[in-house]
């Protein structure tokens, strides 16, 4: 069962979310939060494994509950997907520096909600289908001015590879399909690299991929 936690002042909006999120057999929504500072309280007091959060929110916006989550080791489990109204370079570039999953709009099909939050629960990352491979490389490409090379030099070329593949946002089947391998070799060396980078997910790995030089803004 994936526990889910819910933040956002809008009670209705939390209300649409629980119906449509518990309507699965596979999730749960165990806590609800209508600000950054309760959602802390609650994924403190439950365990939680994905935490669908507002980014516009009192008392402790989406992206400070998204930073203090992402820096508590008793909260590594917990995934964060940032869901909001706005779909801004400059809110996405937020959201990944601190430490987010995955990034929705609020106009998103039901489908791609529910998606995420399995997604997110299995380890993997995502943007919103209206989150654009040009929105990703601004947040990205504007971490680092200055690539630092150093940062991957425990991978071997295979896994360089790999990660260069994950950092255009290929899954582990389309990974596996470009370099000939089978889904499960692609998913170890994603799994490796992981561990390598100590990278949280797959969106810190593409962090890392731009940090280091391996991508940069205007690949295609």
């Amino acid at each position: 069962m994936i526990r889910v936690a819910l933040a956002d002042d809008h009670q209705l909006v939390r209300a649409g979310f629980r119906a449509l999120l518990e309507s699965e057999p596979d999730i749960d929504v165990v806590a609800e939060a209508s600000s950054g500072q309760e959602l802390l309280r609650r994924v403190r007091e439950t365990e939680v494994d994905v935490a669908l959060l507002d980014i516009r929110m009192p008392d402790g916006d989406g992206l400070w509950a998204t930073e203090q989550i992402a820096a508590d080791p008793a909260l590594s489990n917990t995934r964060v997907v940032i869901v909001t109204t706005f779909e801004l370079d400059e809110y996405v570039a937020r959201a990944i520096r601190a430490g987010a999953s995955g990034f929705l709009v609020k106009d998103t099909e039901p489908t791609d909600l529910i998606r995420a939050v399995r997604v997110v629960a299995d380890g993997d990352a995502l943007l919103s289908p209206g989150i654009t491979r040009r929105l990703l490389e601004r947040a990205a490409g504007g971490l680092r001015t200055t690539p630092d090379p150093g940062l991957l030099h425990e991978l071997t070329e295979r896994e360089r590879e790999v990660l260069h593949l994950v950092a255009q946002g290929l899954t582990n089947e389309e990974i596996a399909t470009r370099l000939f391998l089978s889904p499960l070799t692609a998913k170890t060396h994603v799994s490796r690299i992981l561990q390598k980078l100590h990278a949280r997910d797959r969106v810190q790995l593409v962090v890392l991929a731009y940090e280091s030089g391996l991508v940069a803004p205007g690949w295609s």
